[in-house]
């Protein structure tokens, strides 16, 4: 059923690590060989051995209008025809970041980048620079790439003493990255009391979406922006995630709490490699050629990806009903979950992200989080992809819906939970 997939994957581990070129997609997590994809359409992602699943990873979030938009693509065509990139400015660059800019205020200036890692990377420097102060502020659980400063977790000690996550990170690279807790402003307050003068920011995911979908407890994120304010710090969104797919102006517009600085990605490269950071206009004039901050990239706004992007963005403006049918699409497959397993697992939901977590906990924060039955989340996915519904490989990411979604692919994958359910509980529950 999957014999060619099986066989690209052993080519594969001759030449790349562990055969694939992020690790998720290495399908440890759900102990299996992952599925090699041919095409994809719509709401439909195909493997190289012909099989059609339902997909609800969506390229991991990008994939809000569904796969192969024709829109976006002949945009993309089209902008090939002219050449592929320049390493100069062209006029796309500058409709894209005006188009980021009308949909969040907050980003009176922008740098286009070509990654999420890329962007947090260089919004941490351009924090650093304004505010002449060396120490961040992360949380545990929260991912904001795979730069060097940013791969830590806390310790067993205090929360300000970080060690690396990653062999090959330095400690020296990451003293100064202090880790909180997420949805605990106590843990935040205690940092700020000891080194707030040396705090140059918070930087956060509003939604957090990295160990599963763990939303903010009201008062939160207020909470940070307060924080910052009283000891002159700056407030980051990480909104590689969130931005574009919870609201047309990201979780800021949707939690009413205004950031320094944000970063984004996915959505605005419509498919493509593209991501961006910007902020108040100071802070980000702060940034070379204008100030002395450096960063630079010779594919940094490149005409495909900006095409792609453009072409998104224009369809969610001119179809601003598609984040209310999302999260009503969304919530109808996570109360599916809910009735069909009962307590015995924690199901959270947010517009159009959601994650199933196997165990009775509220998931809040990073431990409720890992309190999650991995191997039960395994026989989900693994039982669920039997089924022809395609899901993320790890108990610790999202599930996205996108506006390609019909209700015959709700109704097909609702169907489905409800018939692996009964299965899985008798199975597992014992």
């Amino acid at each position: 059923m999957h014999k060619q997939s099986d066989n690209l994957f052993e080519k594969s581990k001759e030449i790349m690590p562990g055969g694939v070129n992020s690790p998720v997609r290495a399908f440890q997590a759900v102990s299996r060989n992952p599925l090699f994809i041919h095409h994809a359409k719509g709401s439909k992602i195909y493997d190289a051995d012909g099989n059609e699943y339902i997909d609800y990873v969506c390229s991991w979030g990008p994939g809000i209008l569904g796969h192969a938009m024709g829109q976006v693509v002949k945009a993309v065509q089209k902008t090939c025809e002219n050449g592929l990139t320049f390493g100069a400015p062209t006029e796309k660059e500058y409709i894209l970041a005006k188009m980021v800019q009308e949909r969040m205020p907050s980003m009176e200036m922008l740098r286009l980048v070509n990654s999420g890692t890329e962007a947090v990377m260089s919004v941490v420097r351009v924090a650093r620079g304004f505010t002449g102060r060396d120490k961040i502020v992360k949380f545990r659980g929260c991912y904001h790439g795979h730069s060097d400063g940013l791969l830590v977790k806390a310790g067993s000690g205090a929360l300000t003493q970080s060690v690396p996550d990653s062999l090959g990170v330095p400690k020296d690279y990451i003293k100064n990255t202090l880790v909180a807790e997420y949805n605990d402003i106590a843990s935040v307050e205690a940092l700020f009391e000891k080194e707030g003068k040396e705090i140059a920011a918070i930087i956060v995911e509003p939604v957090a979406a990295n160990m599963g979908v763990v939303l903010p407890e009201k008062g939160f994120l207020q909470s940070l922006r307060e924080i910052a304010d009283r000891y002159q710090s700056l407030l980051v969104f990480d909104e590689v995630i969130t931005g574009f797919r919870l609201a047309a102006g990201g979780a800021q517009e949707y939690f009413q709490v205004k950031p320094d600085l944000t970063t984004l990605g996915k959505i605005i490269g419509g498919g493509m490699p593209m991501a961006a950071y910007g902020g108040r206009k100071e802070i980000m004039e702060m940034v070379a050629p204008v100030g002395r901050v450096y960063q630079a990239g010779t594919l940094s706004g490149n005409p495909v990806a900006t095409a792609a992007g453009i072409e998104t963005l224009k369809i969610l403006g001119q179809q601003p009903e598609i984040y209310e049918e999302l999260a009503q699409n969304t919530k109808k497959i996570a109360d599916t979950i809910r009735e069909v397993f009962g307590d015995r697992v924690c199901v959270n939901q947010i517009g159009s992200l959601m994650s199933v977590f196997f165990t009775e906990e509220k998931v809040i924060d990073y431990k409720s989080a890992v309190s999650s039955d991995t191997k039960k989340y395994a026989a989900y996915f693994n039982d669920m992809l039997g089924r022809g519904i395609y899901l993320a490989p790890s108990q610790f990411e999202s599930m996205f819906v996108s506006a390609a979604h019909t209700q015959e692919d709700l109704q097909k994958t609702i169907e489905a939970i409800k018939r692996i359910g009964e299965k899985l509980i008798n199975l597992l529950y014992k």
